[in-house]
């Protein structure tokens, strides 16, 4: 009596879970929150993408240039190359980082789009109507069936799910702990872009022969109040430029995180839930 008892409480839990992954299939609210999710992520790493590349490409011309600048006649010159020559390096590392972030992204999204396909729905019902017909219809040889479509529902269920829920779960994870951290670091990246552009554009101070004795005095106080201005640019941008490389590893964790580390995470937890499903409704241990 237990053992019939048992058996039914089974069949009522796979009929149950064939019933509702179909109507969670059909109704494609999780397609939809997953597209989203997706859609927003791969938003954020080409944005992230445009940064490193433009900080790359200033830093670039930076390489080069050199500030010469003369007052009282005692010439200074500062080389940006030189101040961002430790983070030359990172910064390239870094983009070559984001672009295979932002294309394992771009392969959720594919991925996402083939899963919930109509024939992806059409085969989920399929399987699912196997189940109900070999676990109610009183037929021997209909029933000696169950065990295998049993198992084909959920590996139907892990490749028509398994994508929009690994998404969903890495950006809820993202969107709790790591949305400010990514932004701050993207923002204090484009500060940084902004002040090398600003140095490089500095233009060269042209003599002109005709300049009086005041003049020339008024231009010598000017280039020296520059020289001090630009130094401290200089100085600045040396502190900045060493905050960026913390803003960069910080970048970098971060997209590791959400396009390697969690969907492997959140495969693996999907899996072990449907192996746990499995063993349970099946009475193994």
């Amino acid at each position: 009596m237990a053992q019939l008892a048992n058996a039914t409480r089974r069949n009522i839990f796979w009929t149950l879970i064939a019933v509702i992954t179909v109507a969670v299939a059909l109704t494609g609210e999780v397609d939809r929150l997953g597209a989203e999710n997706a859609a927003d992520a791969f938003k954020r790493a080409l944005v992230t993408f445009a940064v490193s590349r433009a900080l790359n490409g200033a830093i670039s011309v930076a390489q080069g240039t050199e500030l010469a600048i003369e007052p009282a006649g005692v010439g200074v010159i500062l080389s940006l190359g030189q101040v961002l020559d430790p983070i030359n390096d990172l910064v390239e590392r870094f983009s070559t980082i984001m672009l295979v972030a932002a294309s394992s992204l771009g392969l959720q999204n594919v991925l996402l789009r083939i899963t919930s396909s109509f024939s992806f729905d059409i085969a989920l019902g399929t399987v699912a109507f196997c189940v109900l017909a070999t676990t109610w219809l009183p037929l021997n040889w209909l029933q000696r069936w169950s065990q295998l479509a049993r198992q084909i529902l959920l590996a139907i269920i892990f490749i028509r799910f398994a994508v929009p829920l690994l998404i969903i779960g890495t950006s809820l994870v993202f969107n709790t702990y790591l949305e400010a951290e990514q932004a701050a670091a993207v923002s204090a990246l484009e500060g940084v872009q902004m002040q090398i552009e600003e140095l490089n554009e500095e233009p060269p101070d042209v003599p002109s022969p005709d300049e009086s004795m005041m003049e020339r005095f008024g231009k010598m106080l000017d280039e020296a109040a520059k020289a001090m201005d630009v130094r401290d640019q200089i100085n600045q941008l040396q502190e900045q430029a060493s905050n960026a490389s913390e803003h960069i590893i910080n970048l970098i964790v971060i997209f590791v995180l959400q396009t390697i580390l969690l969907p492997i995470a959140f495969v693996w937890l999907f899996v072990e839930i449907l192996k746990s499903i499995a063993r349970r409704l099946t009475g193994q241990t």
